[in-house]
């Protein structure tokens, strides 16, 4: 097997020139979207915030309890909408500096992974839009005690949105992790079934650590997390492992 080829430029310095450039291209990216959504700041936040203006009472509305806030607030999220967009262009980047130091094998194996995991993470975001969030705001707002009115501030309620798209994001991405886990040796489908019971324990755990401090969100995320985790196994038991994945492994137990 031939050894992985070296970056163009010379030791240390090279690989530091060539991450400078990656980061620039990703911050020119970021940029860009950011210049080109800037102008739907407030359409953007409107829709953000649709799930819960349509659970709030007749003529009740959000408010802004900061003086900036109002304008401060849809520029942030416009950011994170443009950093979020960019992923597959950052994974790109990402890729082209990393792909000069792996195996032929390896590149084979990366680039549909890279492109299932920025799917999933887009799916975990459409997953906490379409389903969790009105499901969650229409047990909220029903709960309200008498005599209370529900005013969320702006601020706040884009910190509870972003931190539920980051949640469900990240645990969309557990079929991923689930077949590399396989792939690369370190675990097998039928070791990771009999874990099941441990697994089932670790969702719930890390959908109260993910999500707001509800049982209702933290449920709503863990139940998908266990689902994925046996796409995940489906997907190990079914699908080929990569020939030279198999090989790397014998040589190095070998060695």
């Amino acid at each position: 097997m031939n050894a992985p080829s070296m970056t163009p430029a010379s030791g240390y310095l090279g690989h530091l020139l060539e991450l400078r450039r990656r980061l620039l291209h990703c911050v020119l990216a970021v940029g860009l979207l950011f210049s080109a959504l800037i102008g739907f700041a407030n359409p953007l936040y409107q829709f953000i915030a649709a799930p819960l203006l349509r659970h709030l009472p007749q003529h009740s509305s959000m408010i802004a309890t900061e003086v900036i806030t109002p304008f401060f607030t849809p520029m942030k999220l416009t950011l994170m909408l443009a950093i979020v967009l960019a992923i597959p262009y950052l994974l790109h980047q990402l890729w082209r500096f990393v792909a000069p130091g792996l195996y032929r094998h390896e590149r084979r194996l990366v680039l549909p992974l890279v492109a299932s995991s920025a799917l999933l993470f887009y799916l975990g975001m459409a997953f906490a839009y379409q389903l969790v969030m009105p499901l969650l705001f229409g047990f909220i707002t029903a709960t309200v005690p008498e005599g209370v009115q529900m005013a969320t501030d702006i601020a706040s309620y884009l910190d509870f949105v972003l931190t539920l798209f980051l949640a469900f994001g990240l645990a969309f991405e557990i079929p991923v992790a689930t077949v590399l886990l396989c792939w690369s040796g370190l675990c097998t489908p039928q070791g990771l079934a009999r874990q099941r019971p441990y697994v089932l324990i670790g969702v719930f755990v890390i959908g109260m650590l993910l999500t707001p401090p509800d049982v209702f969100s933290q449920t709503l995320l863990a139940i998908p997390m266990w689902l994925l985790f046996e796409l995940g196994l489906l997907v190990s038991r079914y699908a080929r492992r990569p020939s030279g994945v198999a090989s790397a492994t014998r040589s190095d137990a070998a060695g």
